[in-house]
């Protein structure tokens, strides 16, 4: 293909041989065979010139596509070699979207490495570690308790810090209390909570914060998302205590106030499997990690 397409933009044999760099007689005979094994003249050769058939014409613009597929292909094989080409599965909780440093993460890594894919995989904190241990995922960005530690065959990074807030709706007494509320405040309310069987971190945060707090808190609901809960409080069905990103939903009926305990505080982890990391999977913890030395402490 190489040696027909020197010698169609060419059309001279002289000039594409040593455009190629090869001697006459060899690109002569490798024309021959292509036009045997096509069943078709490429060429009309005089002494004085030669031409491109109608079935040269056609095949050009083939030629070119496909040389430039193979290189294109190898130069894809070579980035991959060094940790630059390839797909990443990455795994994220349902507020990750709602941060500002995911679309910036995303945007400083396709920018650095563009022939990486990302694969996104919207899972719960439970669904993410096992699939991490599975191999089904290259890496996951969770919200677990806050006591939790990454266990044999796992490394976790802290990227960001989250904090807790207690949403309620307009007409709720509580509303009109002015700066932070403690949990000691909230004994006696009642809570809607995410449900405790989806592997969500938040729901174990939540009853080992009212645990520490001497609350026994009472749950009048469940939901199957963290974004649900939110419509449930709307609904004054009861009040929740959140990451404060949920502010951004912007649901009219709900507004919230900042938790005041020390514990109050939601982490997201990247976390990826202890086994040896593949170069295109180290890229994105390195970028993660620079990006989150950036934010505020």
């Amino acid at each position: 293909m190489r040696y027909f397409v020197a010698v169609a933009e060419e059309l001279s044999f002289s000039r594409a041989a040593e455009r190629l760099n090869v001697s006459q007689p060899p690109l002569s005979m490798q024309i021959k065979a292509l036009e045997e094994e096509l069943g078709a003249m490429l060429f009309n050769r005089t002494r004085r010139k030669v031409e491109i058939t109608h079935a040269g014409v056609l095949l050009l613009d083939s030629a070119r596509k496909v040389l430039g597929e193979l290189r294109r292909t190898a130069e894809v094989v070579a980035l991959s070699a060094k940790g630059e080409a390839g797909l990443i599965r990455l795994g994220f909780t349902g507020s990750v979207p709602m941060l500002d440093m995911f679309p910036r993460l995303m945007r400083a890594f396709r920018d650095r490495y563009p022939e990486i894919g990302i694969e996104l995989r919207h899972m719960s904190t439970a669904q993410q570690l096992q699939a991490l241990l599975n191999g089904e995922l290259d890496i996951g960005i969770l919200r677990p308790p806050y006591y939790f530690q990454a266990g044999p065959g796992l490394i976790a990074h802290r990227i960001w810090r989250d904090e807790l807030a207690v949403f309620l709706p307009p007409n709720h007494p509580l509303a009109a209390t002015r700066g932070a509320l403690r949990l000691a405040q909230l004994d006696g309310q009642t809570f809607v909570s995410v449900a405790p069987d989806i592997g969500c971190g938040m729901y174990d945060h939540f009853v080992t914060l009212c645990s520490q707090a001497g609350l026994a808190p009472k749950v009048a609901q469940h939901a199957r998302e963290l974004g649900s809960v939110l419509g449930l409080v709307a609904a004054g069905i009861g009040i929740a205590i959140l990451p404060q990103c949920y502010t951004r939903m912007g649901i009219s009926d709900v507004i919230s106030r900042p938790l005041a305990d020390p514990d109050a505080v939601s982490e997201l982890l990247l976390t990826v499997k202890a086994s040896p990391v593949a170069s295109r999977i180290q890229r994105f913890v390195d970028i993660a990690r620079e990006e989150a030395a950036m934010l505020p402490a």
